[in-house]
């Protein structure tokens, strides 16, 4: 098992302790996602008059809005390989084909 880390990182304006068993490069990285995310928001007309706890929900739905279309977006780019992985089959079985009709052409002219 890997060691855990402990990093100091800044979210929202306030200093905060993430502990984790990820490198602190990433959990730095998932600070600063959130930092971004709190920045999208603060930008909305109300944001200011809202209650902490709607603040916290609407970060959270937001968070969870683009961790379903990153989701999305992998199955849509998996499908497509696997298409692409199959038409790069069927080209290679038509080109081993090709190959052998080649090959019984050639030979029956000799």
């Amino acid at each position: 098992m890997s060691e855990k880390n402990t990093v100091q990182v800044l979210i929202g304006g306030k200093i905060m302790r993430l502990s984790g068993y990820e490198s602190e490069e990433y959990l730095e990285k998932v600070a600063s996602y959130l930092n971004h995310k709190c920045g999208e928001l603060e930008a909305l007309p109300g944001w200011r008059r809202m209650a902490q706890d709607s603040k916290g929900t609407l970060l959270a739905l937001n968070v969870a809005d683009d961790c379903f279309k990153a989701r999305s977006r992998a199955e849509a780019l998996e499908e497509e390989l696997q298409q692409k992985d199959k038409e790069m089959y069927d080209l290679k079985q038509d080109l081993v084909n090709l190959q052998i009709e080649m090959e019984k052409m050639k030979s029956g002219r000799n």
